[in-house]
């Protein structure tokens, strides 16, 4: 559009001279007219220069660097993630899923009946649709490919925390140290501390079925 523009500029032949009765009938338009400049309403269409057209500034982007500490459970905290290297897998797997949506995982980790996700959050998905979509395909895979996960299923409800850039590395640490850090605190006491921490009310008859 813009070549056009400048084409019809150096062309006098574009646009047809007019006299005054002229003015209200069919226009008189070379045959490589641009469709979209109306003549009659301006008989000499002026088009910017080649010099303004150079400044038009470039596309724009949208950027965005959050990042989010995601917790979910196994329905009744049934303890299906026991053998360590099942859980590496699972983690290794929603990994995977949250790179597609566009949220790079940092960090995957958990115990034998919740995970840990560390990632950067897409600005493109909600919350709430990419907690949905990690647990539905996690759940479809570990029932199709693996032996004793039929009756597999996480827990409808999650926590979902912010963190700052400057605390990426200590949350990062909190998540890798998940085994060590179960051997003195059960995962409910583990996460009503996080609640408290970030002020989130809840409700204990219902946040964990």
């Amino acid at each position: 559009m813009a070549g056009a523009a400048v084409m019809l500029h150096r062309d006098d032949r574009a646009v047809a001279p007019m006299s005054r009765g002229d003015l209200g009938t069919k226009p008189k338009v070379a045959r490589d007219a641009l469709p979209w400049v109306d003549v009659r309403a301006n008989p000499t269409p002026k088009v910017l220069s080649t010099d303004l057209l150079s400044l038009t500034p470039p596309m724009s982007q949208s950027l965005s660097a959050v990042y989010v500490h995601a917790i979910f459970w196994t329905k009744g905290r049934t303890p299906f993630l026991r053998d360590v290297e099942m859980r590496s897998k699972l983690h290794a797997y929603l990994a995977g899923i949250s790179h597609k949506l566009d949220s790079p995982m940092i960090l995957a980790g958990g115990g034998e009946d919740h995970v840990h996700l560390l990632a950067r959050q897409s600005r493109t998905i909600s919350q709430a649709d990419w907690v949905k979509e990690v647990k539905r395909a996690s759940m479809v895979w570990l029932k199709e490919h693996h032996a004793g996960f039929r009756d597999f299923a996480w827990q409808a409800g999650y926590g979902i925390f912010s963190v700052s850039p400057s605390n990426l590395g200590a949350v990062e640490k909190y998540v890798a140290n998940q085994e060590e850090h179960h051997r003195t605190k059960s995962f409910q006491e583990e996460f009503r501390a996080m609640l408290k921490r970030h002020r989130v009310a809840w409700d204990e008859r219902y946040v964990w079925d």
